[in-house]
Protein backbone atom coordinates (compact mmCIF):
# COMPACT_ATOMS: atom_id res chain seq x y z
CA UNK A 1 0.00 0.00 0.00
CA UNK A 2 1.09 3.61 -0.39
CA UNK A 3 -1.43 5.64 0.81
CA UNK A 4 -1.32 6.93 4.31
CA UNK A 5 -3.69 5.77 7.02
CA UNK A 6 -5.12 6.09 10.84
CA UNK A 7 -6.12 3.65 12.59
CA UNK A 8 -8.30 4.95 15.41
CA UNK A 9 -9.80 3.04 18.25
CA UNK A 10 -10.61 3.60 22.05
CA UNK A 11 -7.41 2.06 23.33
CA UNK A 12 -4.71 0.64 22.10
CA UNK A 13 -1.88 -1.36 23.18
CA UNK A 14 1.86 -0.75 21.71
CA UNK A 15 3.23 -4.04 24.08
CA UNK A 16 3.93 -1.64 26.87
CA UNK A 17 1.43 0.90 27.68
CA UNK A 18 -2.44 1.77 26.71
CA UNK A 19 -3.46 5.13 24.88
CA UNK A 20 -6.81 6.18 25.47
CA UNK A 21 -8.48 6.90 22.04
CA UNK A 22 -5.78 7.33 19.93
CA UNK A 23 -4.52 6.37 16.23
CA UNK A 24 -2.12 4.37 14.92
CA UNK A 25 -0.21 6.51 11.82
CA UNK A 26 0.75 4.17 8.97
CA UNK A 27 2.32 4.68 6.13
CA UNK A 28 3.67 1.89 3.00
CA UNK A 29 2.96 -1.16 5.91
CA UNK A 30 5.02 0.64 8.36
CA UNK A 31 4.08 2.66 11.80
CA UNK A 32 5.00 6.19 12.21
CA UNK A 33 3.13 6.45 15.69
CA UNK A 34 0.39 6.83 18.00
CA UNK A 35 -0.97 10.02 18.54
CA UNK A 36 -4.76 11.42 19.86
CA UNK A 37 -7.43 11.29 17.48
CA UNK A 38 -7.82 14.67 17.87
CA UNK A 39 -3.92 14.76 16.63
CA UNK A 40 -4.76 12.75 13.35
CA UNK A 41 -3.03 14.41 10.32
CA UNK A 42 -5.70 16.11 7.96
CA UNK A 43 -5.85 14.47 4.50
CA UNK A 44 -5.58 10.87 6.11
CA UNK A 45 -7.59 8.41 5.74
CA UNK A 46 -9.43 7.32 8.98
CA UNK A 47 -10.13 3.85 9.87
CA UNK A 48 -12.48 2.88 12.76
CA UNK A 49 -10.97 -0.10 14.57
CA UNK A 50 -13.53 -0.41 17.72
CA UNK A 51 -12.61 -1.00 21.18
CA UNK A 52 -9.30 -2.21 20.99
CA UNK A 53 -6.09 -2.46 19.07
CA UNK A 54 -3.08 -4.49 19.82
CA UNK A 55 0.16 -5.41 18.16
CA UNK A 56 -0.28 -8.15 15.87
CA UNK A 57 -0.26 -12.18 17.44
CA UNK A 58 3.18 -14.15 16.21
CA UNK A 59 2.41 -18.25 16.16
CA UNK A 60 5.55 -20.33 15.83
CA UNK A 61 4.06 -23.93 15.92
CA UNK A 62 0.88 -23.51 13.67
CA UNK A 63 0.63 -27.53 12.04
CA UNK A 64 -2.11 -26.90 9.49
CA UNK A 65 -5.15 -24.45 9.03
CA UNK A 66 -8.46 -24.41 6.82
CA UNK A 67 -8.88 -28.39 6.77
CA UNK A 68 -4.95 -29.22 5.50
CA UNK A 69 -1.64 -30.33 7.02
CA UNK A 70 1.16 -29.03 5.95
CA UNK A 71 2.69 -32.64 6.08
CA UNK A 72 -0.42 -33.96 3.47
CA UNK A 73 0.76 -31.06 0.76
CA UNK A 74 3.95 -29.36 1.55
CA UNK A 75 3.70 -26.10 -1.23
CA UNK A 76 3.24 -22.75 -1.20
CA UNK A 77 -0.30 -22.69 -1.79
CA UNK A 78 -1.09 -25.03 1.66
CA UNK A 79 1.70 -22.11 3.67
CA UNK A 80 -0.93 -19.39 2.37
CA UNK A 81 -4.03 -21.48 3.37
CA UNK A 82 -2.46 -22.23 7.03
CA UNK A 83 -1.67 -18.37 7.42
CA UNK A 84 -5.36 -16.83 5.88
CA UNK A 85 -6.72 -19.64 7.89
CA UNK A 86 -4.90 -17.98 11.56
CA UNK A 87 -5.93 -14.22 10.32
CA UNK A 88 -9.58 -14.74 11.78
CA UNK A 89 -7.76 -15.45 15.10
CA UNK A 90 -5.73 -12.20 14.99
CA UNK A 91 -2.58 -14.40 14.10
CA UNK A 92 -0.14 -12.16 12.10
CA UNK A 93 3.34 -13.96 11.59
CA UNK A 94 3.29 -17.73 11.55
CA UNK A 95 5.55 -20.20 11.46
CA UNK A 96 3.84 -23.16 9.48
CA UNK A 97 5.11 -26.55 11.05
CA UNK A 98 6.29 -29.68 9.61
CA UNK A 99 5.98 -32.85 11.90
CA UNK A 100 8.19 -35.62 11.20
CA UNK A 101 7.80 -37.48 7.85
CA UNK A 102 10.04 -38.35 5.33
CA UNK A 103 13.27 -36.84 3.50
CA UNK A 104 11.10 -35.84 0.28
CA UNK A 105 8.31 -34.44 2.25
CA UNK A 106 11.26 -32.31 4.18
CA UNK A 107 12.71 -31.18 1.29
CA UNK A 108 9.54 -30.25 -0.60
CA UNK A 109 8.55 -28.11 2.54
CA UNK A 110 11.89 -26.27 3.16
CA UNK A 111 11.69 -25.66 -1.12
CA UNK A 112 8.14 -24.69 -0.72
CA UNK A 113 9.44 -22.05 2.38
CA UNK A 114 11.77 -20.53 0.16
CA UNK A 115 9.21 -19.55 -2.19
CA UNK A 116 6.59 -18.52 -0.23
CA UNK A 117 8.94 -16.16 1.38
CA UNK A 118 10.19 -14.82 -1.97
CA UNK A 119 6.36 -13.99 -2.91
CA UNK A 120 5.99 -12.39 0.35
CA UNK A 121 2.92 -14.87 1.08
CA UNK A 122 0.98 -12.36 3.75
CA UNK A 123 1.67 -14.03 7.24
CA UNK A 124 4.35 -16.33 6.68
CA UNK A 125 7.64 -15.74 9.09
CA UNK A 126 9.20 -18.58 8.26
CA UNK A 127 8.79 -22.37 8.64
CA UNK A 128 9.32 -24.61 11.74
CA UNK A 129 10.69 -28.58 11.11
CA UNK A 130 9.50 -30.25 14.23
CA UNK A 131 11.14 -33.22 13.83
CA UNK A 132 12.37 -35.23 12.31
CA UNK A 133 15.64 -36.01 15.20
CA UNK A 134 13.77 -36.37 17.47
CA UNK A 135 13.61 -39.32 20.87
CA UNK A 136 11.53 -42.62 20.93
CA UNK A 137 11.22 -42.04 24.44
CA UNK A 138 8.84 -38.73 23.85
CA UNK A 139 7.58 -39.23 20.45
CA UNK A 140 4.27 -38.00 21.06
CA UNK A 141 2.35 -38.41 17.75
CA UNK A 142 5.40 -38.45 15.69
CA UNK A 143 5.42 -41.73 13.69
CA UNK A 144 8.50 -43.19 15.14
CA UNK A 145 8.84 -45.31 11.54
CA UNK A 146 10.66 -41.91 10.63
CA UNK A 147 12.50 -40.39 13.85
CA UNK A 148 15.70 -40.89 12.63
CA UNK A 149 19.78 -39.09 13.85
CA UNK A 150 20.52 -35.76 11.98
CA UNK A 151 23.36 -36.22 9.46
CA UNK A 152 25.45 -33.99 7.45
CA UNK A 153 22.79 -33.67 4.60
CA UNK A 154 20.19 -32.93 7.05
CA UNK A 155 22.39 -30.22 8.22
CA UNK A 156 23.71 -28.37 5.38
CA UNK A 157 20.21 -28.38 3.71
CA UNK A 158 19.19 -26.22 6.99
CA UNK A 159 22.00 -24.02 6.91
CA UNK A 160 21.54 -23.33 2.96
CA UNK A 161 18.02 -23.13 3.18
CA UNK A 162 18.20 -20.14 6.07
CA UNK A 163 19.24 -17.10 4.66
CA UNK A 164 15.88 -17.48 2.37
CA UNK A 165 13.18 -16.90 4.90
CA UNK A 166 13.09 -14.69 7.98
CA UNK A 167 12.80 -17.33 10.39
CA UNK A 168 13.84 -21.42 10.38
CA UNK A 169 13.65 -23.05 13.47
CA UNK A 170 13.89 -26.76 14.36
CA UNK A 171 12.74 -28.92 17.02
CA UNK A 172 15.16 -31.20 17.91
CA UNK A 173 16.04 -34.26 20.46
CA UNK A 174 19.91 -34.49 22.17
CA UNK A 175 19.39 -37.97 21.74
CA UNK A 176 19.37 -37.27 17.78
CA UNK A 177 21.39 -33.94 17.14
CA UNK A 178 24.91 -33.37 18.98
CA UNK A 179 25.92 -30.29 20.12
CA UNK A 180 28.47 -29.58 17.73
CA UNK A 181 25.77 -29.67 15.15
CA UNK A 182 23.23 -27.11 17.30
CA UNK A 183 26.21 -24.87 17.22
CA UNK A 184 26.80 -24.95 13.56
CA UNK A 185 22.94 -24.40 12.81
CA UNK A 186 22.55 -21.79 15.82
CA UNK A 187 26.55 -20.18 14.33
CA UNK A 188 24.13 -20.13 11.16
CA UNK A 189 21.04 -18.72 12.24
CA UNK A 190 19.05 -21.60 12.75
CA UNK A 191 16.54 -21.31 15.35
CA UNK A 192 17.30 -24.48 18.03
CA UNK A 193 15.13 -25.38 20.06
CA UNK A 194 14.76 -28.66 22.36
CA UNK A 195 11.87 -31.07 22.26
CA UNK A 196 10.51 -34.67 21.99
CA UNK A 197 13.45 -35.38 24.23
CA UNK A 198 14.23 -37.18 27.48
CA UNK A 199 17.58 -35.50 27.99
CA UNK A 200 18.89 -34.61 31.36
CA UNK A 201 19.20 -31.09 33.05
CA UNK A 202 22.86 -31.02 32.62
CA UNK A 203 22.22 -32.30 28.84
CA UNK A 204 19.91 -29.85 28.31
CA UNK A 205 22.00 -27.21 29.54
CA UNK A 206 25.17 -27.84 27.52
CA UNK A 207 23.04 -27.84 24.88
CA UNK A 208 21.59 -24.48 25.69
CA UNK A 209 25.56 -23.42 26.17
CA UNK A 210 26.05 -24.89 22.86
CA UNK A 211 23.12 -22.46 21.32
CA UNK A 212 19.59 -23.83 21.85
CA UNK A 213 17.45 -21.18 22.43
CA UNK A 214 14.29 -22.72 22.79
CA UNK A 215 12.06 -25.29 24.20
CA UNK A 216 9.15 -26.79 22.53
CA UNK A 217 5.81 -26.72 23.62
CA UNK A 218 7.09 -26.49 27.49
CA UNK A 219 5.99 -29.61 29.70
CA UNK A 220 4.69 -31.44 26.63
CA UNK A 221 6.67 -34.80 25.00
CA UNK A 222 9.55 -33.79 27.60
CA UNK A 223 11.54 -35.38 30.83
CA UNK A 224 9.80 -33.95 34.05
CA UNK A 225 10.61 -32.09 37.08
CA UNK A 226 11.65 -34.33 39.55
CA UNK A 227 13.42 -34.09 43.04
CA UNK A 228 16.59 -35.12 41.80
CA UNK A 229 16.59 -34.58 38.31
CA UNK A 230 15.22 -31.03 36.84
CA UNK A 231 14.88 -32.60 33.11
CA UNK A 232 14.32 -29.92 30.05
CA UNK A 233 10.93 -28.66 31.58
CA UNK A 234 13.22 -27.59 34.48
CA UNK A 235 16.17 -26.51 32.47
CA UNK A 236 13.26 -24.57 30.13
CA UNK A 237 12.91 -22.88 33.65
CA UNK A 238 15.42 -22.28 34.81
CA UNK A 239 18.23 -21.33 32.02
CA UNK A 240 18.30 -17.65 31.43
CA UNK A 241 18.68 -18.10 27.53
CA UNK A 242 16.05 -20.60 26.94
CA UNK A 243 12.66 -19.37 25.98
CA UNK A 244 9.76 -22.00 25.53
CA UNK A 245 6.36 -22.41 24.40
CA UNK A 246 3.17 -22.99 25.91
CA UNK A 247 -0.12 -24.32 25.07
CA UNK A 248 -2.27 -22.57 27.09
CA UNK A 249 -5.97 -24.43 26.46
CA UNK A 250 -6.08 -26.53 30.02
CA UNK A 251 -5.63 -29.62 28.33
CA UNK A 252 -2.08 -30.03 27.79
CA UNK A 253 -0.52 -27.90 31.13
CA UNK A 254 -2.73 -27.76 33.76
CA UNK A 255 -3.30 -24.37 35.01
CA UNK A 256 -1.42 -24.72 38.59
CA UNK A 257 1.95 -26.11 36.49
CA UNK A 258 1.64 -22.87 34.01
CA UNK A 259 1.78 -20.63 36.82
CA UNK A 260 4.57 -22.43 38.32
CA UNK A 261 5.85 -22.04 35.57
CA UNK A 262 5.78 -18.46 34.99
CA UNK A 263 6.61 -17.57 38.35
CA UNK A 264 9.27 -19.17 38.41
CA UNK A 265 10.93 -18.60 34.89
CA UNK A 266 14.46 -16.96 35.17
CA UNK A 267 14.86 -14.82 32.03
CA UNK A 268 15.59 -12.61 30.32
CA UNK A 269 14.01 -15.53 27.68
CA UNK A 270 10.37 -15.66 28.25
CA UNK A 271 7.49 -18.26 28.12
CA UNK A 272 5.39 -16.99 25.14
CA UNK A 273 2.35 -18.79 23.55
CA UNK A 274 1.89 -20.93 20.95
CA UNK A 275 -1.29 -23.07 19.79
CA UNK A 276 0.38 -26.20 17.82
CA UNK A 277 -3.05 -25.87 16.27
CA UNK A 278 -3.28 -28.83 13.42
CA UNK A 279 -5.85 -28.83 10.39
CA UNK A 280 -8.87 -28.32 12.42
CA UNK A 281 -8.51 -24.41 12.86
CA UNK A 282 -11.02 -22.34 11.26
CA UNK A 283 -13.16 -25.67 10.28
CA UNK A 284 -15.50 -27.84 11.79
CA UNK A 285 -13.86 -30.78 10.72
CA UNK A 286 -14.10 -33.85 13.31
CA UNK A 287 -11.32 -35.60 12.20
CA UNK A 288 -8.02 -35.90 9.80
CA UNK A 289 -5.05 -37.69 8.65
CA UNK A 290 -1.52 -37.61 9.87
CA UNK A 291 1.48 -39.95 8.02
CA UNK A 292 -2.05 -42.34 7.98
CA UNK A 293 -3.19 -42.04 11.38
CA UNK A 294 -6.36 -41.11 12.05
CA UNK A 295 -6.33 -37.47 14.46
CA UNK A 296 -10.11 -37.37 15.97
CA UNK A 297 -11.74 -34.10 17.67
CA UNK A 298 -13.57 -33.93 20.62
CA UNK A 299 -14.41 -32.06 23.33
CA UNK A 300 -11.59 -29.41 22.49
CA UNK A 301 -8.53 -32.38 22.19
CA UNK A 302 -7.10 -33.63 19.17
CA UNK A 303 -6.04 -37.28 19.81
CA UNK A 304 -4.64 -40.46 17.86
CA UNK A 305 -6.76 -43.53 18.48
CA UNK A 306 -4.75 -44.70 21.47
CA UNK A 307 -5.68 -41.63 23.49
CA UNK A 308 -2.40 -39.58 22.73
CA UNK A 309 -2.77 -35.82 22.33
CA UNK A 310 -2.05 -34.72 18.79
CA UNK A 311 -1.74 -30.92 18.87
CA UNK A 312 -4.36 -28.78 19.44
CA UNK A 313 -7.64 -28.04 18.86
CA UNK A 314 -6.70 -24.17 19.92
CA UNK A 315 -6.23 -20.45 18.41
CA UNK A 316 -4.64 -17.64 19.62
CA UNK A 317 -7.01 -15.55 20.69
CA UNK A 318 -8.45 -17.80 22.91
CA UNK A 319 -4.80 -18.70 24.39
CA UNK A 320 -4.86 -15.31 25.62
CA UNK A 321 -8.33 -15.21 26.75
CA UNK A 322 -7.37 -18.29 28.66
CA UNK A 323 -4.32 -16.54 30.02
CA UNK A 324 -6.39 -13.71 31.09
CA UNK A 325 -9.45 -15.00 32.01
CA UNK A 326 -8.58 -18.49 33.95
CA UNK A 327 -4.73 -17.86 35.02
CA UNK A 328 -5.87 -13.61 35.82
CA UNK A 329 -2.53 -12.74 34.16
CA UNK A 330 -3.18 -8.97 32.93
CA UNK A 331 -4.70 -8.37 29.66
CA UNK A 332 -1.21 -6.42 28.64
CA UNK A 333 0.98 -9.30 29.70
CA UNK A 334 -1.13 -12.10 28.09
CA UNK A 335 -1.17 -10.08 24.63
CA UNK A 336 2.48 -9.71 25.10
CA UNK A 337 3.10 -13.42 25.43
CA UNK A 338 1.61 -13.76 21.83
CA UNK A 339 3.53 -10.94 20.39
CA UNK A 340 6.47 -9.28 21.51
CA UNK A 341 7.59 -12.54 23.70
CA UNK A 342 7.34 -14.77 20.68
CA UNK A 343 9.56 -12.42 18.51
CA UNK A 344 11.81 -11.91 20.90
CA UNK A 345 12.60 -15.31 20.78
CA UNK A 346 13.31 -15.65 17.19
CA UNK A 347 14.73 -12.19 17.22
CA UNK A 348 12.41 -10.42 15.31
CA UNK A 349 11.66 -8.18 18.11
CA UNK A 350 13.15 -5.05 15.93
CA UNK A 351 10.09 -5.22 13.24
CA UNK A 352 7.65 -7.62 14.97
CA UNK A 353 5.86 -7.57 18.30
CA UNK A 354 5.17 -3.90 18.79
CA UNK A 355 3.02 -1.03 17.97
CA UNK A 356 5.65 1.30 17.53
CA UNK A 357 8.16 3.74 14.76
CA UNK A 358 9.52 1.54 12.18
CA UNK A 359 7.36 -1.66 13.12
CA UNK A 360 5.44 -3.68 10.67
CA UNK A 361 2.16 -2.61 10.71
CA UNK A 362 0.56 -5.58 12.10
CA UNK A 363 -2.71 -5.12 14.45
CA UNK A 364 -5.27 -6.99 15.90
CA UNK A 365 -9.24 -5.02 16.48
CA UNK A 366 -10.49 -6.74 19.89
CA UNK A 367 -13.80 -6.18 21.22
CA UNK A 368 -14.48 -5.98 25.47
CA UNK A 369 -15.02 -9.37 25.15
CA UNK A 370 -11.78 -10.22 23.40
CA UNK A 371 -13.36 -11.50 20.22
CA UNK A 372 -11.14 -10.40 17.23
CA UNK A 373 -13.23 -7.98 15.05
CA UNK A 374 -10.26 -7.42 12.48
CA UNK A 375 -6.64 -8.28 11.69
CA UNK A 376 -4.29 -6.01 10.01
CA UNK A 377 -1.19 -7.20 8.24
CA UNK A 378 1.71 -4.84 6.77
CA UNK A 379 -1.22 -2.00 7.06
CA UNK A 380 -3.20 -4.02 4.70
CA UNK A 381 -6.80 -5.29 6.18
CA UNK A 382 -6.73 -9.29 5.87
CA UNK A 383 -9.62 -10.08 8.22
CA UNK A 384 -13.20 -8.60 9.63
CA UNK A 385 -15.36 -9.96 11.17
Amino acid sequence: MSERLAIAAGRIFDGDAWHEDGALLVTDGVIEGIVARGDIPSGVKVMEAGAMLVPGFIDLQVNGGGGLMLNDKPDVDTLETICKAQMPFGTTAVLPTLITDTREITRATIAAGIEAARRKVPGFLGLHLEGPHLSLARKGAHDPKLIRPMDEQDQAALIAARPSMPVLLTTVATESVTAEQVKALADAGVVVSLGHTDTNYRTARAYAEAGASMATHLFNAMSQIGNREPGLAGAAIETPTLSAGLIADGVHVDPATMQIALKAKNGPARIFLVTDAMATIGTDLKSFQLNGRTIKRENGRLTLEDGTLAGADLDMISAIRFMHEKIGYDLGEAIRMASLYPAESVKQDHRLGRLAKGFAANAVQLTDALDVSGTWIDGNKVFEA
